[in-house]
Parts: C-alpha cells; structure tokens; sequence
C-alpha cells in the first residue's frame, strides 16, 4: 500500500517565522492550520509534534515552546542531561515537558545519568508519562541495603510504563516507548543503574510486538512508538512488528526531513505503511506531523514538517518561568564573528577549539582536549550570557588537570577516531583541541600523525607508532573524558589529578570573556586535516 505524501500548503505557514523545510514540506505553527479536514466521514485527521534528544538546552527549549504544536505532542526521550549536579536542568527539562503539552516520552539515557531517587523526585513533577516497555529492574526487596541507600535507588519501576492511551478528536490513540539497547553503556555513572537492563533488539521487538497485540485487542488501530532505539533499529522495529504506524525517534541524533520511501516511509511485516521521524539533536529542530488514517487505521496521506528551533523568538513569560528554576542569566560578553556550527561529529569544531583555547590558557595546561560529542551548542554573534555558554557545555563536568603519558594520549586518539568512523553516526566524534593539531584518514578511520605546540611556539611531531610511555604531558579536560568516559581510553584517574577545579568549562568561559573586556572573534580552525 502507498500513501500520499503531502506537499507544501501555503496555508500551513505562520507568517511571523521563517521555516527550515525541504522538499516543500513546512512547519504547520498552530492547530487551526492543521491538514483540511477530509470530506470522508471514515477518514480520521491528527496532527502530532515532536521533540527528541533536547538535552536539556533550556534556550532551546523555550524557542521551541514557541512553535511546537500539534493535537498530539510527544517525545522520543533524552530531554534531561546530566546528574546529581544538574538538578536545576532536571526541573527546567521536566517544565519544558508540561509546557508543551507532551503527554508521553521514550526513557533515554540522559534521564537515567542521574540517581533514581532524583529521576522520581523530577517525575513527580511531570504531567504526562514516561514509556519504556523493554526496561526491567530487579526488585529493591531484593537488593543490597547498601547499594540502596549509597546508590539512590528506589521503586523506579512505578514511575515507568510500558504503555498509555490518549483520547484525540474522540478517537484512542495507543502510545508505548523503548529506552535504548545500550542504556547502561551510554550513562554517565552506570552503577546508579546496575539493578537495571534492557532487553536486546530481538526481545525488545517482541516486547514491542506484545504491547502492539494487546493495545489492538482494545480496539485501538492508531498506533505510536516513542523510541530511544536509533534509526537504525527503528526501521528494523518497522519492518519487523505488525499494527505500529508511527515511530517517533530518538538516541541516533539524526535530521529526518519530509517524507521519502525506503528512507523514513516503511512497510510493517503486513504491508501496512510506517513513517519514521527524527529531530537531530540538542532541540535544535522539533517537528509537527500531519496524518490521515483510513476507517482501518492505515495512514493514507502524511507530512512531515521540520523547524529550525533558532528561527523562533523566546515568549518572555516562558523565560520568566525557566529564570526562575536556573536564575537569571548573567550578561557576559559580545561575540563579534562566530562561524556556523558543525553539521557532524567529524568536523573540525571551532566553537569547541576556542573553549580548548580557554582552559588551556586558564589552567596553565600543556594540552586541552574536549570531545565533540559533549559539544551541545555553539556561540551565537551577537550579545552571550552565563546561559548560552552554560548550553554550550551543560553536563556539569568538572575541569580537571593531570600528567597524562604520551602513549596514552596516542591511544586515546586512535581508538576515538576508529570508533567515529566505524558508526553510522559518527560517534563519539572527532576531539576539539589547543596545543596539538592533527590528522585523520577519513578512508580507513584512523589517525595519521599528531603535532604538539609547546609555549614557546615549537612543533614537535609526536611518533604515533612508537609513542612515549614515560613522557608526559599536562592535559586539561573534563572528569568525563579524563577518567569516566563511556567510549574513550582513561587518561587518568581521579587520585592521579593535579588539580581538580569545582565547576565545569563554562565557568572559565565566562570568566575569560568577562575578563578580555572586547568582542570576541571564534576562527579557531586548522587544528584536524583530512586524507
């Protein structure tokens, strides 16, 4: 079965914003703008927004609450970042939730970065539901007392369910989530968790599978999936299961636009038609999607619409609110020039080198290191405050210091870069640096040669394939790649830090722009050539 894929109606705009589209697909800003009602009384008309992977940018979030519309609104997960550190994030994530009307979302990782008593502290805020059918956990009676107490550990499970129902224009719709495959390897302190785990790709479609049958029992032939699962394993999740119509993704940080066959357009196990959507990552783009079903609960027309989250305007009663939970942001500095951001993890990043730069300069540092991975945004031209860099690095990572051997520096670098270009996501990505450039085959996914910059302006090349294991360098980082990184070598560990500094980058960020007293100008580029 094919269904129509709806193109560009001039009616769908909002004049007041300009949209990101493609392929003539728009951003429909507020329901009475929704798809025309169909003359045919067996046709079923809704229109569904959509966020996935915000992590916590709280600007972004507010540009988004000015936009995200829908009779539906729903997340794919990782709206949260950070732990324990971040509570003020965690309120701010879960407001952003209530505000836009998001009556579900898929677990991610990031909302399990932190203790499970602080995950239910922030979820009794929340006024929808948390959807993760494949998550199990051990039952606390069964635990060690200890690890209950010292670890935070708590009813987890009464907070998530592995499914709900929505009445919608007099219709049910059947919603269930999917926590991601690789949970317990992506989160930030993975002994909060280890009473925790999710089922693999084949248990967790059965899973799926189940929750469908049971949903279709009611009579419920409207069906969405919030998945954490990544696009990849979506579309098997499409091309596997019966009775799913719509999965909203999540976890691979992808940018699905508009509606394209054998891409995002699948068919399930029975020929029936599943559309997949993603937002990319960081709330940078949020969505609206227009269906029509059939009186069988088949999609027949469809379109998906994509908004570029900087092109809408922040609603000061919605900054008031989110001021109130992080506390009004300082006015910190003017960035005169800034490049674009990166659009991939393998880009040289200059907003990330320029931070390098800072707290390499501010520590005294031989070498800065930064993983692009934890890059969540990116100077803006114009007026900065404490909150738009704070976007920038919002994890809360300590700034550490160390003796790092050379050989383990080497090591570090080799394996990221294999890792990046071994994923079809390019993660963990490429690294932002000050004090070192270096060089990458693109081809074979491996580095080529690194070059270190003393303070007196020498280069020295450093030998890749026979690197010292008794010189040293002092590198600067954060505690996250220096010594607890899911996807990267240990640099050193935490008894082995020179100096370890209580807060995260932002804060030597700010204090470095304050202190230059002029505008700043972000070009920091040439550190990573290509073969």
């Amino acid at each position: 079965m094919k269904i129509q894929k709806l193109g560009f109606d001039p009616n769908n705009f909002k004049a007041s914003n300009s949209i990101h589209s493609n392929q003539q697909n728009n951003l429909s800003a507020d329901n009475k703008n929704s798809l025309v009602k169909s003359p045919d009384n067996d046709t079923f008309e809704i229109s569904v927004g959509y966020v996935n992977d915000a992590h916590g940018q709280t600007n972004n979030m507010i540009r988004i609450l000015s936009g995200l519309k829908g009779d539906l609104v729903l997340s794919a997960g990782d709206n949260d970042i950070g732990d324990e550190k971040n509570k003020a994030v965690h309120k701010a994530s879960f407001k952003f939730l209530n505000l836009g009307n998001v009556v579900a979302t898929a677990l991610g990782n990031h909302e399990m970065d932190t203790t499970q008593e602080d995950l239910i502290d922030s979820l009794k805020d929340y006024n929808g539901d948390i959807l993760a059918i494949n998550l199990k956990k051990d039952m606390i009676e069964d635990e060690d007392n200890n690890d209950v107490t010292n670890l935070g550990r708590a009813h987890l499970e009464h907070y998530l369910k592995p499914s709900k129902v929505v009445k919608i224009k007099g219709q049910n719709i059947g919603l269930l989530g999917t926590a991601p495959i690789d949970l317990l390897d992506r989160l930030t302190h993975p002994n909060y968790h280890t009473d925790c785990h999710v089922d693999k790709l084949n248990e967790s479609i059965e899973d799926i599978q189940e929750e469908v049958n049971k949903l279709k029992s009611q009579g419920i032939n409207k069906i969405i999936l919030l998945s954490h699962l990544g696009l990849k394993k979506d579309k098997q999740v499409a091309q596997k299961t019966n009775g799913i119509d719509v999965i909203i993704s999540g976890h691979s940080h992808e940018l699905v636009e508009g509606i394209k066959d054998d891409e995002n357009l699948l068919y399930s196990e029975s020929g029936e038609p599943v559309i997949l959507t993603e937002a990319g990552r960081d709330g940078n783009y949020f969505g609206k999607l227009n269906l029509t079903f059939s009186k069988d609960g088949i999609i027949t027309k469809a379109q998906n619409n994509l908004g570029e989250t900087g092109l809408f305007h922040k609603n000061l009663v919605n900054q008031h609110i989110f001021n109130e939970i992080l506390g009004t942001p300082e006015k910190i500095g003017f960035i005169k020039d800034a490049p674009p951001p990166p659009k991939s993890l393998t880009e040289e990043n200059p907003h990330a080198n320029f931070v390098c730069d800072v707290i390499k300069e501010e520590t005294g540092a031989d070498i800065a290191i930064w993983h692009n991975c934890g890059v969540r945004n990116f100077f803006h031209e114009g007026e900065i405050n404490s909150s738009d860099i704070k976007d920038i690095s919002p994890f809360l990572d300590f700034v550490v210091v160390a003796e790092v051997p050379e050989k383990t520096m080497v090591d570090l670098f080799k394996k990221a870069i294999k890792d990046t270009y071994s994923s079809s996501s390019r993660k963990p990505g490429l690294f932002a640096v000050s004090g070192l450039d270096y060089t990458v085959n693109q081809k074979n996914g491996t580095l080529v040669n690194i070059n270190y910059t003393d303070k007196q302006g020498n280069t020295h090349k450093i030998n890749i394939d026979n690197p010292s294991e008794n010189k040293k360098y002092k590198i600067v980082t954060d505690e996250f790649l220096m010594s607890a990184g899911a996807d990267f070598n240990v640099l050193a560990e935490e008894k082995d830090y020179i100096k370890k500094y209580p807060y995260d980058k932002d804060v030597m960020v700010c204090n470095y722009i304050k202190h230059q007293n002029k505008p700043i100008v972000i070009n920091q580029l040439g550190r990573i050539k290509y073969e």
